[in-house]
């Protein structure tokens, strides 16, 4: 093989397709764009995903929920950590392996594989299963044990007494109290003497009582 009969691999390049060069090319008169209309004219294209007017289906679709790549953390088997040397690991560590990648925030391990030697991890978030099998190896970890949340109590309903019953309690004198009536329950009558005798003594001497003086 000589650099003057390099060439390339059969069917790898083929010939540009030359279009509105005639009837006889293949493609001829209109160029395969059609009769008329505005995509036969030139500029007539309008946008990408385009249909006329109505609801493009891109719009059509529904969308629904967002996952930002940098929002969950990376998921570690121990199968994983058993292939690492370190009895010491934390996220740094996994991110030099290889195991997580440079982007996650944070990691935890799973119960996947099978772990046959003493680790103590620092950092990592550990799953129920993985927990077991680290502590059944000999090794530990620095991750919280997730507490249940407390039960809330439902809360006392308020008795309410019917509108009737309500109405038709006396009070505890045994007499609803009325405006202008005394407490103790005396007749208006006696009310209305000591009224009148509260006027009678305020009001001015006569023209009489002036002579006798």
């Amino acid at each position: 093989m000589n650099l003057n009969n390099l060439k390339p691999a059969e069917g790898s390049k083929r010939v540009r397709k030359r279009v509105a060069r005639g009837i006889g090319s293949g493609t001829g008169k209109t160029g395969g764009r059609g009769h008329k209309g505005q995509r036969a004219r030139s500029g007539g294209f309008h946008k990408v995903g385009f249909e006329g007017g109505q609801m493009p289906l891109q719009r059509r679709l529904p969308k629904r929920g967002f996952k930002s790549p940098a929002s969950g953390g990376a998921e570690v088997r121990l199968s994983d950590l058993d292939r690492m040397k370190a009895e010491k690991i934390d996220l740094a560590m996994l991110k030099e392996a290889g195991i997580v990648p440079e982007s996650a925030p944070s990691a935890k391990v799973i119960l996947s594989g099978k772990l046959t030697r003493k680790l103590a991890l620092t950092g990592i978030a550990v799953s129920k299963g993985a927990r077991a099998a680290i502590e059944a190896a000999g090794g530990s970890t620095d991750a919280p044990i997730p507490q249940p949340k407390p039960k809330r109590e439902p809360k006392p309903l308020a008795v309410t007494q019917p509108a009737g019953e309500a109405k038709g309690k006396p009070d505890e004198s045994g007499m609803k109290a009325k405006a202008g009536e005394p407490a103790d329950g005396a007749p208006r009558e006696q009310a209305k003497k000591k009224k009148e005798v509260k006027t009678s003594s305020a009001s001015p001497a006569g023209p009489e009582g002036k002579k006798g003086k």
